[in-house]
């Protein structure tokens, strides 16, 4: 008995109903606590995502649970040390959505720094009068310094696309990358208060753990120059939203692009008011290949544990307390 706690594409949903017998019939809405609750207590199975809390007081009421199948690569929405402890094997989904998410950090990137919401409003609203010599002006990403903060999978693959923007890569990463690695991409390692004192762009790819809860804050939001950018494709409360939005309207942030927030679907209404942050549905991995893949992977990993194999993307507690890079639910 499989659950899915959430309507996934068409050709994942065909798959799951062929391979397993599912419980119900999942809906295009986050899972209630009480469908939850009612699933684990039949369930062999559980494919859920981000917003899906799955905690010590759940498991204790799932007789028959062997596997969580997280669709998504962050899984800090599950209690890993409390499901190891009853002997339920927790996966996720790396890999597939590297390439989605970097691509949307880049548009994130060229949106704010060209102003292109504001621009396209001017349009769309009928306020455009023609061109104008000082309309809109943006800033150059070509040639500028771009900071990476955690180089896993999502902060590589952002970093290879710098290249073709002739960027200086700085990265913050828990240890440095090999020194083949570094030299391929361009990339140099340095303090976290280096990046940010010297980056133009400031992109986020680390995982959201203890250590990284509201990380970049008051202090750390103050190292960025006043011309300088933050980017957040990986988990909203990284960032202090508060202090976040201060910077930006008192103009000591030039501008921010947000895929993620603190409490989602919530957005601080301070965020919401300003022109110069632009704020995306939490959409880094919503592409059609993206999002199929992932589905497929959860497949693979709820059969090899109901099959009695090693799950292909097991993850465990020690990965969770370090911090497995992820970038967005992505």
């Amino acid at each position: 008995m499989v659950y899915v706690s959430r309507r996934l594409p068409d050709p994942v949903m065909a798959e799951l109903a062929r391979r397993f017998t599912l419980i119900g019939s999942p809906a295009d809405r986050p899972a209630t606590r009480a469908d939850l609750f009612a699933a684990a207590a039949v369930a062999d199975a559980m494919a859920v995502t981000l917003t899906d809390r799955m905690d010590a007081e759940l498991f204790a009421k799932a007789p028959r649970l062997k596997v969580v199948a997280v669709y998504a690569v962050g899984y800090d929405n599950v209690d890993v040390a409390a499901a190891a402890r009853r002997g339920i094997v927790v996966t996720n989904t790396p890999d597939v959505l590297t390439e989605s998410t970097a691509d949307l950090t880049w548009a994130l990137i060229l949106a704010v720094t060209r102003r292109l919401p504001e621009a396209e409003r001017l349009v769309r609203e009928g306020k455009w009068e023609g061109w104008a010599p000082t309309q809109l002006l943006g800033t150059d990403v070509f040639g500028k310094t771009l900071g990476i903060i955690g180089m896993g999978r999502i902060g590589r693959a952002v970093a290879r696309r710098a290249a073709g923007f002739r960027m200086n890569i700085l990265y913050h990463n828990p240890r440095p990358l090999a020194s083949d690695l570094e030299r391929t991409l361009g990339a140099r390692y340095v303090p976290l208060a280096q990046v940010l004192q010297s980056a133009d762009i400031v992109t986020l790819h680390i995982p959201l753990t203890d250590s990284t809860r509201g990380m970049i804050g008051r202090a750390e939001l103050a190292l960025i120059r006043p011309t300088g950018y933050l980017i957040n494709t990986a988990r909203g409360a990284i960032v202090d939203e508060p202090a976040l939005s201060e910077a930006l309207e008192r103009k000591t942030l030039a501008g921010a692009g947000l895929d993620v927030y603190s409490e989602e679907p919530h957005v601080h209404p301070r965020l919401r008011a300003l022109p110069n942050v632009v704020l995306l549905p939490h959409i880094g991995s919503a592409t059609h290949e993206a999002r199929v893949k992932m589905g497929m992977m959860v497949i693979d990993n709820i059969a090899a544990v109901l099959d009695g194999r090693e799950a292909p993307n097991r993850v465990g507690v020690a990965r969770q307390q370090k911090g497995e890079e992820h970038g967005s639910v992505q």
